[in-house]
């Protein structure tokens, strides 16, 4: 059978026929991801008229930073939304993936003789809930989470599903690492922060990713706990700005009063552009880390 060398490996012609429709393949889906991103952006930067005249458009045309004037017509606000944000996010992932990862270390231990009945206990929460009434009565009368950051964090500082990732992933690690460990005098907590942790890189990245996610897209804990303006998230005053000038646009129309052009379909473009970039900046920083191997080097054959 006929070889080719490339990249000074011999690959048989079947091998690189399935290697370039793979990379093709990946390619395609790539480019389908882009895409709507991609339209995103230059939609922002469109007129208004000729958005709603012609629909998103692949090449730009008319170009127009109106929407994004507008956003960012309070550039204060703005940035104390940014701050908010980003505050949370950071520290609500920390604490996020430390929770997150210390359930799922000790619902993996097989010397642990409850692990069986907590994980059932945290799986049980994932089917049945007490309702919207139930827990925001609880969050604001007793657990004063009105005009409160505990009212953004804590909702969100716990994923049954994250754990039970962290729980899966740390069953793959050999039990000799543990075992060594004690015999050489460690503690239940060093074992997790100086041998569990770092061979968990894959897993922290993940939840990570997942926990900062989920932080950076949340407005609706604080529409819920939140009426401080100045304690308002990104997402939530992007969110309350657009609202306030489709309302205005509305009783404009209703009422026949003539009011100033708002851009409504740019802006919602323009809102998207800027609260999803630093996220989208993350992401190539973490995705390395999805397909290392778990153990690689910990134990000696």
């Amino acid at each position: 059978m006929a070889m080719i060398r490339i990249n000074h490996r011999r690959v048989t012609k079947d091998q690189l026929a399935v290697n370039v429709l793979g990379y093709i393949l990946v390619g395609l889906f790539a480019l389908l991801c882009v895409i709507p991103f991609y339209l995103i952006i230059v939609a922002s930067f469109t007129d208004e008229s000729s958005l709603i005249r012609n629909g998103y458009p692949l090449i730009p045309t008319d170009f127009s930073v109106q929407s994004y004037l507008l956003c960012l017509k309070n550039p204060t606000e703005i940035l104390r939304a940014y701050g908010t944000t980003i505050g949370v996010t950071v520290v609500g992932t920390a604490l996020a993936v430390f929770i997150a990862t210390m359930t799922g270390y000790v619902l993996s231990r097989k010397d642990f003789p409850w692990r069986n009945k907590f994980s059932f206990f945290f799986f049980f929460t994932t089917l049945f809930s007490g309702g919207l009434v139930p827990s925001y009565i609880l969050c604001i009368r007793y657990l004063h989470f009105r005009n409160n950051y505990l009212g953004i964090l804590l909702p969100l500082m716990f994923s049954v599903w994250n754990m039970i990732i962290a729980k899966s992933f740390m069953n793959g690690i050999p039990g000799a690492i543990t075992e060594s460990a004690k015999i050489d005098g460690a503690n239940d907590i060093v074992i997790f922060i100086k041998l569990i942790l770092p061979l968990s890189k894959p897993l922290l990245a993940t939840l990570g990713l997942f926990s900062a996610l989920a932080y950076w897209n949340d407005w609706y804990n604080c529409m819920l706990y939140i009426t401080n303006e100045n304690m308002f998230t990104l997402q939530y005053y992007l969110q309350r700005m657009l609202g306030s000038a489709e309302a205005m646009r509305i009783v404009a129309e209703k009422s026949g009063i003539a009011l100033p052009s708002v851009p409504l379909e740019s802006m919602k473009m323009a809102m998207t552009v800027i609260a999803t970039g630093p996220i989208v900046l993350l992401y190539p920083f973490v995705q390395r880390y999805f397909v290392k191997g778990l153990t690689i080097g910990a134990v000696k054959g």
